[in-house]
């Protein structure tokens, strides 16, 4: 779309991006094995040790996090030169979106003109916006719009258009017929970019959680300390983001000057480029991450073999060595407490908490509201058909981007502010931390919705009358609520300590740097003498850094709650002393662990079998 970069990339070019990928290799996978190894001694330290927390209410819903497929005409630009096109496109339910040049090819099974999984894109729907960022993308000809070609972007004003925008890859430029098509587009495709991107912090698997700590580290070595948006994705798209982000200041040096065209069409051969680029290191990491996938899964055997008799020693030893070192790192750490984060504590603690709060409040009010609808369609004794239609639309809820963009808004709401107040400490995951509040807000509609739907199944029975039904589905309505208030006090205070970890213990970690990293090679001749990769002895000075960090953060956060409506008791949030941050992955894990509810059972029962037929009239 737009000029084509005069360079396109050569077969010395591909080679070095080989290279580059097989150099990020060899440095990430031995870290990567070093944090499968502590994952797995984390695993089965908290399966030894009691953990004091607050049971789950409500039921764990076992339908899988999903987009709702959308599909409908649209126009697109796209070919060479870029016109506006009519085009077909179909977003599927795991987030990849694709085109084809009208329905009935789609229909007939036809293969699209193009797709894309729509992981690290951003929506927008303003023209000048978009252009506007197009032309801060090549600086050096921000202003000079004179065009070598036809510039289609301003030859033909868009009245709702989508520009699906990406920091690495080609843009898309769609434009819908009417604004509620635009509107309905957007929602759908912001879920696809949320869903995608979320997919290692909603697995509960040690391995997703060892990939990413992986991750983290190995910026760390490279003195990027701070919380990245980098992180969303599956594992070969985020080291492709990584390297990318590598790359991106020598590629930017070496080819703009020599890109085709002016102003934004130059601005479009860059976005090609990058495509390009883009696109050979996402092969060359997903090939790497495929060739390391038996090895992966010997090893976590293995570990588990390993790991699991020799448990009790190496806790032992853990112990001991982290308490030499907080008396070693006591000092400076308390000092950079003081000096750098006891002062910012208090607003972060309220912002987090403001943005989960104001999501679940809506969540609990549409919950509510689907409930009582439910029970006046049965009080009014409608027909069965429609009841039936009822039941689904409520079951289907969680997934509805129209209804939910209730809650989702309320997490973007305190997006600015937040940023502002943690640009200090390098934190640069604010997406990150927004759509992990729009994952925990549709999870916990997902539970309760199952919920609820259970419990109407095994107190709604054939002797009953419409009326009756109506009361004891009103009851259930009741112990729902409550269920979801106690679950929803658990998973903010979750959420909050999590993210409050997030932005925080890096900047402390790169505070301490190199000054008490040093002193570590005191201690790590005991650690080595274990013979274990699941005990090493940075592990365990982040452990101890964690550990002194998470008591300020629960002494904020019991001020915070204390002066909103949420318990101010920390019960749910209990942690071993190596607990890592990331709050999704917490929060699933320990609502998958829940102990269910008497009678439940693995899929819910559909409510309207159960009624008696003469509520079901048809």
């Amino acid at each position: 779309m737009g000029g084509r970069p005069s360079s396109p990339l050569d077969k010395q070019q591909q080679q070095h991006l080989r290279d580059q990928v097989e150099a990020l290799l060899r440095n990430f996978l031995p870290q990567y094995r070093v944090q499968l190894a502590a994952s797995v001694l984390q695993q089965i330290s908290r399966e030894l040790v009691p953990q004091e927390l607050a049971g789950c209410q409500l039921l764990h819903s076992k339908k899988l996090p999903r987009v709702r497929e959308h599909q409908g005409p649209l126009t697109q630009l796209r070919g060479h030169p870029p016109q506006w096109q009519p085009t077909f496109c179909v977003l599927r339910g795991n987030g990849h979106l694709e085109w084809f040049s009208h329905r009935e090819e789609y229909e007939n099974g036809g293969r699209p003109l193009g797709s894309t999984a729509l992981t690290g894109y951003a929506v927008l729907t303003s023209q000048r916006e978009y252009l506007h960022l197009l032309d801060t993308l090549c600086p050096d000809s921000s202003g000079d719009h004179t065009q070598e070609e036809p510039d289609p972007l301003l030859e033909t004003p868009v009245n709702f258009p989508l520009f699906l925008q990406h920091p690495f890859r080609r843009h898309l430029c769609l434009s819908a017929a009417t604004a509620e098509a635009q509107r309905a587009w957007r929602l759908a495709l912001q879920g696809g970019i949320r869903l995608r991107g979320t997919v290692l912090q909603r697995s509960q698997a040690p391995a997703a959680h060892a990939f990413l700590e992986a991750v983290r580290l190995y910026r760390q070595h490279r003195g990027h300390f701070g919380h990245d948006d980098l992180t969303l994705g599956s594992d070969a798209e985020v080291l492709t983001a990584v390297l990318m982000r590598e790359l991106l200041p020598a590629l930017r040096a070496q080819t703009q000057p020599g890109l085709r065209g002016a102003g934004r069409a130059r601005a479009w051969a860059w976005t090609e480029l990058l495509d390009a680029v883009h696109a050979a290191v996402l092969a060359g990491a997903s090939a790497g991450l495929r060739a390391f996938q038996p090895e992966k899964d010997e090893l976590l055997a293995a570990l588990e073999r390993t790991i699991r008799p020799d448990v009790d020693q190496m806790m032992r030893l853990r112990g001991r060595v982290a308490g030499k070192l907080q008396t070693q790192v006591r000092g400076p750490l308390e000092s950079c407490l003081r000096r750098k984060v006891d002062a910012q504590l208090p607003r972060v603690s309220q912002t987090l908490l403001s943005i989960v709060e104001a999501a679940l409040a809506a969540v609990q009010t549409l919950l509510a509201q689907g409930m009582d609808r439910l029970c006046r369609h049965l009080r009014a004794n409608p027909s069965g058909a429609r009841l039936r239609r009822e039941v689904y639309s409520f079951g289907e809820m969680p997934w509805d981007p129209e209804l939910m963009q209730t809650c989702f808004r309320e997490a973007e709401r305190s997006r600015g502010r937040l940023e502002q107040l943690v640009v200090p400490f390098g934190f640069l995951g604010a997406r990150s931390l927004v759509f992990g509040a729009q994952d925990l807000a549709q999870q916990l509609m997902a539970d309760a919705v199952a919920t609820f739907l259970q419990l109407a199944d095994q107190c709604l029975t054939r002797a009953l009358d419409c009326n009756q039904a109506a009361q004891q589905l009103e009851k259930v309505r009741g112990r729902v609520l409550k269920k979801f208030q106690s679950d929803s006090g658990s998973a903010q205070r979750r959420f909050v300590r999590g993210w409050q970890l997030c932005i925080f213990l890096p900047f402390v970690l790169s505070q301490l740097e190199p000054r008490c990293r040093a002193e570590l090679l005191e201690f790590e001749g005991d650690v080595l003498a274990v013979g274990s990769p699941a005990l090493t002895i940075e592990g365990i000075y982040e452990d101890v850094i964690r550990g002194v960090l998470l008591q300020r953060i629960d002494g904020e956060l019991k001020k915070a709650l204390s002066a909103s409506d949420v318990s101010c008791t920390l019960d749910g949030c209990s942690e071993v002393a190596w607990d890592q941050a990331g709050a999704d992955e917490e929060t699933e894990a320990q609502r998958g662990t829940c102990p269910k509810q008497p009678g439940s059972c693995t899929e819910v029962q559909p409510l309207c079998p159960l009624l008696p037929p003469r509520m079901l009239r048809s």
